[in-house]
């Protein structure tokens, strides 16, 4: 997407150029799924799709918004009259970083935003994090805030968590701002130390695409909450601070110790081996022997499947094609209930891949499937 245009279409808004353009990508999670609020590891990486915007500072105490994607003109907010709840449209999510600025003790008078974004919305690519983390960049710049990467995303997360009202952890704000071009994000959702991967796959001869189905299901709303609290509950049972406190080599004297409570064992059992799993997968990448990772991708499909219970049929029927196909491994990715998953194969493998997924959704008389090839890019930087 081109800085040009969207400072263009600022102008043609507002009246006036932007002070900058700035852009903030959606992510691919490689490994580490739910873990986040649970304080475990995760491991995602930038894509090349990002929300762009273009903004100019106000003293006036207004902020104006507006969206490529949405119909209309800005809509028009004053900062002062911003609280958790009052909006339930997608300006929530930009006014909400305002909010969460201020609230933290930053002096925001007012603003002009433009958004644009290829970042496909409800595919499990964080598309909301992106649009919180690039408003937030470009505040931080144009204001002064001298605020961190981490720090940012932080915030994001509380727009998210309090102003939208949306239970997300930190992964997502995190893997926006922080990413870097050919690296997966090695990321401790506890203290927020970061690691960078190297993740090439081209350079090796192979290829990771994700495979958007292009469906939500409806039951999907509130589900995300209850896993969330389900986990906390779990936590309680065996007197942990978290999940992430459960170690790996005693999951199975927590699973007994939490007897017949089937819903707390498989919560707990999904999250204490996701986060082995992601333990595993930085090992063999940092061994240099990334085809192996692959089986541990389709291990943590089951569990998602199996044990937490958020895949849905489309989502299975991606994994099992790819795998019967040749692929290397395979898993749904992100909140689950529909969304992407993603598929590691070898690049000569990429183009029978496709032609037999896409196959075997028409032969299910599903919506064609979106599958692009999954590149790691840049966190959130100033394009002008």
């Amino acid at each position: 997407m081109e800085s040009q245009h969207v400072a263009e279409v600022f102008t043609q808004l507002y009246g006036s150029e932007p002070e900058g353009v700035w852009a903030a990508p959606g992510r691919v999670n490689l490994i580490g799924e739910h873990t986040d609020y649970n304080d475990g590891f995760v491991m995602p990486f930038a894509l090349p799709h990002v929300t762009v915007a273009a903004v100019s500072r106000r003293e006036d105490g207004v902020l104006r918004l507006h969206s490529q994607d949405v119909p209309g003109g800005p809509v028009e907010l004053r900062v002062e009259d911003l609280a958790p709840g009052s909006d339930r449209t997608w300006t929530a999510y930009p006014a909400g970083v305002v909010w969460a600025l201020r609230e933290a003790g930053h002096a925001l008078a007012g603003a002009d935003v433009h958004l644009a974004s290829t970042v496909p919305s409800g595919a499990g690519l964080s598309s909301s994090a992106a649009l919180e983390v690039v408003v937030a960049l470009a505040l931080n710049d144009l204001f002064e805030l001298g605020l961190p990467g981490w720090q940012l995303a932080r915030l994001c997360q509380r727009a998210e968590n309090v102003y939208v009202g949306a239970p997300t952890g930190i992964m997502d704000q995190t893997a926006s701002a922080c990413c870097e071009s050919g690296h997966a994000l090695f990321l401790d959702t506890r203290d927020l130390s970061q690691r960078q991967i190297p993740f090439d796959l081209a350079d090796r001869g192979m290829r990771l695409l994700v495979v958007d189905t292009q469906v939500k299901h409806a039951h999907s709303d509130g589900e995300y909450g209850k896993r969330r609290a389900g986990c906390e509950r779990g936590a309680a049972l065996l007197g942990v601070d978290a999940l992430r406190d459960v170690p790996y080599a005693e999951l199975d004297a927590a699973l007994e110790r939490l007897g017949d409570d089937e819903e707390a064992r498989r919560l707990v059992r999904h999250v204490v081996t996701e986060d082995e799993r992601v333990e595993r997968v930085v090992s063999l990448l940092e061994s240099g022997d990334p085809r192996a990772i692959g089986p541990v991708l389709t291990e943590g499909h089951a569990s998602l499947r199996d044990d937490f219970r958020i895949s849905c049929p489309e989502l299975d029927l991606i994994v099992e094609t790819a795998l019967a196909a040749g692929a290397l491994g395979a898993r749904m990715t992100g909140g689950g209930f529909g969304g992407s998953a993603i598929v590691l194969a070898e690049e000569a493998d990429v183009p029978a891949l496709t032609k037999a997924i896409e196959a075997a959704f028409a032969a299910a008389d599903l919506t064609p499937p979106r599958v692009f090839e999954a590149v790691p890019s840049p966190g959130a930087r100033r394009l002008r």
